[in-house]
C-alpha cells in the first residue's frame, strides 16, 4: 500500500504509539496516508479506537513478522 509518511513505534508501550500517531497525522494533509509499525499487542485495539474517535480512516491493520502494521488515512 502506498503511504506518505512512516512512523516506527516499535518498542513503545501504550499510550506512546497512539500519541506519536496523533502527532505524525497532524503533520499530514487531508487524504494523506500514515504507515505505523508497532510492537505493542494493545496497539491493535488502540488504533481502532483512535481512528473511530478522531474520524481518521484505518485502511489496514495486520501483523507482519511479529510487528503490527497500520495504515491510517487523515481525514
Amino acid at each position: 500500500m502506498n503511504f506518505d509518511k512512516e512512523l516506527d513505534a516499535s518498542g513503545l508501550n501504550c499510550p506512546l504509539p497512539i500519541l506519536r500517531t496523533k502527532k505524525a497525522l497532524a503533520e499530514l494533509t487531508a487524504g494523506q496516508v500514515l504507515k505505523v509499525v508497532a510492537t505493542d499487542p494493545g496497539s491493535v485495539k488502540d488504533m481502532q479506537a483512535f481512528a473511530k474517535q478522531t474520524g481518521n480512516e484505518l485502511l489496514s491493520s495486520a501483523e507482519v513478522g511479529g510487528k503490527y502494521q497500520f495504515f491510517l488515512k487523515k481525514k
